[in-house]
């Protein structure tokens, strides 16, 4: 346990962040789903409001810091040319 006023401070800080980013990821991983799930099953009507979805919740994690710029930029990236394969083909 720490000793100094502000390490304690600190930790109460660090939990409510990790609780937030816990949150941020798992409605990330909930959305990701859905739409590769509506990209596998190459559902036309479904696939573009369930990918816009996902890649406004990929930009809200990177501005949250819950994911690197790169990493997010990497998801959308995939998740784009997984859905215009789906759609063309």
């Amino acid at each position: 346990m720490a000793n100094l006023k502000s390490q304690k401070k600190r930790i109460l800080t660090d939990e409510r962040a990790r609780q937030r980013n816990v949150q941020v990821r798992s409605r990330l991983k909930t959305v990701m789903k859905s739409a590769e799930a509506a990209i596998s099953e190459k559902n036309a009507e479904t696939i573009p409001g369930t990918v816009k979805v996902a890649l406004t919740e990929v930009d809200r994690a990177v501005k949250k810091g819950v994911l690197h710029k790169n990493s997010g930029a990497r998801k959308k990236s995939h998740l784009q040319v997984a859905a215009n394969k789906a759609l063309q083909g």
